[in-house]
């Protein structure tokens, strides 16, 4: 299986320290270069920067052959390159949250899935609590859709 990770989600589960769920959902995960070093960046969390600065060994860091041109610039640096490579890659699985990013997957065929589904697949499989998941991410300033909220 071919996953591929934008910020986004790697920031919030490394916040919630679930961030071991990929490699038990997925077993490794390609990182595009620009997330990393968005990751990297002074404002990041200090536990995403030394989780940067030393990903686990089933985490591989690649660079997209080409970004895409058809994307918009106003797309951050991390989506570009993680829309370009799972599109490359002809990835299984996009992680990504920002719906600008989401959308621009999809109307290139990339599968998509977020954060959030990331910890409902886990919460199914009986590994994280989903309520108690979900209550830390907003602490996390994770910001949920209205109809989110209401379930």
């Amino acid at each position: 299986m071919i996953i591929v990770a934008d910020t986004s989600p790697l920031n919030y589960l490394i916040l919630l320290g679930q961030q071991d769920l990929l490699l038990t959902m997925y077993g490794s995960l390609i990182v595009p270069r620009a997330v990393l070093i968005e990751m990297q960046h002074a404002a990041a969390p200090m536990a995403v920067q030394r989780w940067a600065a030393n990903p686990p060994s089933w985490v591989s860091i690649r660079s997209p052959k080409q970004i895409d041109d058809t994307l918009p610039d106003a797309l951050g640096a991390g989506e570009r390159e993680a829309i370009s490579l799972a599109l490359e890659l002809h990835a299984d699985v996009l992680l990504i949250d920002e719906w600008a990013g989401r959308n621009e997957a999809e109307t290139r065929s990339i599968p998509a899935a977020g954060t959030l589904a990331v910890l409902l697949n886990a919460a199914v499989q009986g590994a994280v609590n989903l309520p108690s998941s979900i209550e830390a991410l907003k602490k996390a300033g994770f910001r949920l859709s209205h109809n989110v909220e209401r379930l």
